[in-house]
């Protein structure tokens, strides 16, 4: 295993602004800044009553007929999917692994999308210990936000922990499709390994399919994000109430269409 060293001490702002240019460059989509959280910014642990309660009251608006599970599950998801999307960036492209309990969300209408996270110093290794060093962080971070969520409305540990992988199988997907050099073979392993130190084993998988000559990894999902209440018209490529047959081709279709 690659020993683990610390950047300088003086070099912690260009790892940081380093580590958010390259989020922002790899997904097109991520809005990040180094420093400190902003007034009324999501922080985990902090007082975000105010701002968990704007988010839930958004959401409420937007979809009325949605229920309070599905609330339940898009607080959940918003708060999540930026650490998670920004620990595997770090450990499999950018290299190093920041404080990750440093990084505050903003709320964007019925989105929290747009983060900050405050300048520090990095650990670097082998992706395999970087992924030890993430999960540490995530998980206790991932129970404060699951505590915050239910002061204001039910979300059970279960299809919060489901959820949760979901995440992370599709960021394992999303990584293959970046990281080339990376056989289906060592993604899968990077997946089971990230499942395991965030304590989700058996809340869903990879699994492999072979089609028109290439061996591709989907997800097999045990988590609903119940965005049916929302379209009944339509589900998820991934969702598990579907048809298996026709889950494994949605889902082989988008796999061929991102080589």
């Amino acid at each position: 295993m690659a020993r683990s060293f610390l950047f300088a001490q003086d070099s912690a702002d260009a790892a940081t602004t380093r580590l958010i240019a390259t989020a922002a460059q790899v997904t097109g989509f991520m809005k990040g800044e180094p420093g400190a959280a902003r007034p009324g910014w999501y922080r985990p642990g902090a007082d975000n009553q105010v701002m968990l309660a704007e988010l839930h009251a958004a959401l409420a608006t937007t979809y009325p007929s949605a229920g309070p599970a599905f609330y339940a599950v898009r607080l959940w998801t918003n708060l999540i999917w930026q650490p998670a999307y920004l620990a595997v960036i770090a450990a499999h492209i950018h290299g190093a692994m920041p404080d990750l309990t440093g990084l505050s969300q903003q709320r964007r209408g019925i989105y929290v999308d747009g983060y900050r996270l405050v300048p520090g110093a990095q650990q670097t290794g082998s992706a395999e210990m970087l992924i030890e060093k993430a999960a540490a962080q995530l998980k206790p971070m991932a129970a404060t936000m699951l505590g915050e969520v239910n002061l204001l409305v039910r979300l059970k540990p279960l299809p919060a922990r489901r959820l949760f992988a979901d995440r992370m199988l599709s960021l394992m997907v999303w990584l293959g499709q970046r990281r080339r050099d990376l056989p289906p073979e060592a993604i899968a392993t990077y997946s089971a390994q990230w499942l395991d130190a965030l304590g989700l084993t058996g809340q869903g998988d990879l699994e492999p399919v072979e089609a028109e000559g290439h061996r591709l990894l989907i997800v097999r999902r045990k988590g609903c994000c119940l965005d049916y209440r929302i379209d009944p018209d339509r589900y998820c490529a991934t969702c598990p109430k579907q048809d298996n047959g026709i889950r494994l081709a949605r889902q082989t279709a988008n796999a061929l269409a991102e080589l």
